[in-house]
């Protein structure tokens, strides 16, 4: 060892202690002079009140191992990546009210010009049980659109299909839930169609005739069911929007499931016409610096998990999504895009639920004739393979 690194040892050595003995002293003092003024942060008689609140920290990371292939491009890597990190609290402050919060830190914090609040903040509402069938929510919530791919948590889905992957799931508003029936469940919601103000969101690319409304507003009905003791299940939801003047998007979406003990499957079907592109798809295809309108996506969604046994479970999603113009010719169909995402996971530990995974996500977009010679695209696909992680922690 050098004469240098034995002198900084020395004088590390020297703080440390004085460090050390500081904090004795310290503590020694503060104890000594308790009185009654003192309290603790949360007193012994209020730690009653933690059995209300609920705190979970849920993350997803992997490495992910990728290509794509596209007319003359092509470009591969390999990285690790946090995929989904999320705080969320949820309490009981009153026998007949909840508050949810949840934070999603993969996402910007930029404040929405709209709704007043950055896009990271998923969750921000009280949940207020007004009887004992109808539930009110009031605050920023998850839109009550239908079918299963949605309603699993984001952490979950390693890939969405189109339409939820640019659907906004998170706006401010007001919604009921009302228990009708012991199995079937309605919700109704009015929200904002938007977080952002349209010039926020679209800037100088919009459609020469498009004006900004009193409200930009959003109207979803939900119908939940189940039918042979839960085995079969139904969700469903119609909504109607408007992003801007007299002109909306009326979107529906049809979910099936099927359970038994160590099987399920489920299948969404989904169709959006959209008198404004609200998703993009269309607008990014075409380019010439305005919105797209009256265009349609239509899409298809199915998952199969299948548990062999306390450890190990295995997963297949498939799905298709279709994208329509409004041509002058009608040749309106304009691109499919087809994925599929076989998964396994491993849960090693009985008391935890800590799932490593290891999956393919594989995405391939066709484009027709038309659009190929119209606006100067090309087929492509995406070829992932990812290992990971999936961690829902309860922290309290």
């Amino acid at each position: 060892m050098t004469v240098s690194n034995q002198t900084n040892m020395n004088f590390t050595l020297k703080v440390l202690s004085f460090c050390a003995a500081l904090f004795i002293i310290s503590f020694n003092s503060y104890s000594q002079s308790q009185d009654s003024t003192s309290r603790p942060l949360i007193s012994f008689d209020k730690i009653k009140f933690l059995e209300n609140i609920d705190m979970t920290f849920d993350m997803r990371m992997g490495m992910q191992a990728y290509t794509f292939r596209g007319g003359d491009k092509y470009y591969n890597g390999v990285q690790f990546k946090n995929e989904h990190t999320a705080l969320g609290i949820s309490a009981k402050v009153h026998e007949k009210v909840d508050l949810h919060f949840r934070n999603r830190f993969n996402k910007g914090s930029d404040v929405q010009t709209l709704d007043q609040l950055g896009s990271n903040i998923e969750l921000a509402y009280i949940n207020v049980k007004a009887t004992d069938q109808l539930n009110i929510l009031l605050g920023k919530m998850n839109t009550f659109y239908g079918g299963y791919e949605y309603q699993y948590s984001a952490m979950n889905i390693l890939e969405y299909n189109d339409i939820y992957s640019r659907a906004l799931a998170y706006v401010t508003g007001a919604g009921i839930r009302f228990q009708a029936f012991e199995n079937h469940n309605f919700g109704l919601q009015i929200l904002n169609s938007r977080t952002m103000h349209y010039d926020d969101l679209y800037g100088d690319i919009a459609a020469y005739n498009v004006e900004e409304p009193d409200w930009p507003v959003a109207v979803v009905g939900n119908w939940n069911g189940r039918f042979f003791d839960g085995k079969l299940q139904t969700n469903y939801s119609a909504s109607y929007s408007n992003q801007v003047k007299s002109r909306g998007t009326y979107f529906f979406t049809v979910g099936h499931k099927y359970q038994s003990k160590k099987f399920s499957i489920m299948y969404d079907f989904e169709y959006s016409y959209e008198q404004i592109d609200t998703k993009g798809i269309m607008t990014d295809i075409i380019q010439n610096d305005n919105v797209a309108e009256d265009v349609r996506y239509i899409e298809n969604w199915m998952r199969a998990e299948y548990q062999f046994n306390d450890k190990f479970k295995g997963l297949l999603t498939l799905m298709t999504s279709s994208a329509y113009g409004n041509f002058e010719n009608e040749k309106d169909h304009t691109r499919t895009s087809y994925g599929v995402i076989p998964t396994l996971y491993f849960s090693p530990f009985k008391d935890i639920d800590i799932r490593f995974y290891i999956a393919y996500i594989g995405r391939y977009y066709d484009y027709t004739d038309y659009a190929k010679e119209t606006f100067n695209v090309s087929n492509y696909n995406k070829n992932e393979a990812r290992i990971g992680f999936i961690a829902p922690f309860k922290i309290l």
